[in-house]
């Protein structure tokens, strides 16, 4: 499964939709809470993004 790609200790870049805009973020996954459907990421500097699984456009 790719989700449990994600949850591996790299750096990851995801373009996801917040509020009608297109965002990026760039960090390591966190937490991922499948009963929730949403994703924790942590970035350089050490801010956590919450990101619904829906709102995801393209990870890589």
């Amino acid at each position: 499964m790719f989700l449990k790609e994600l949850t591996k200790d790299r750096l990851i870049t995801i373009t996801y939709y917040q509020n009608g805009s297109l965002q990026t973020c760039k960090g390591r996954v966190c937490n991922l809470d499948l009963h929730q459907q949403t994703l924790f990421l942590k970035d350089e500097q050490q801010k956590v993004f919450f990101i619904r699984l829906a709102d995801i456009k393209e990870i890589h």
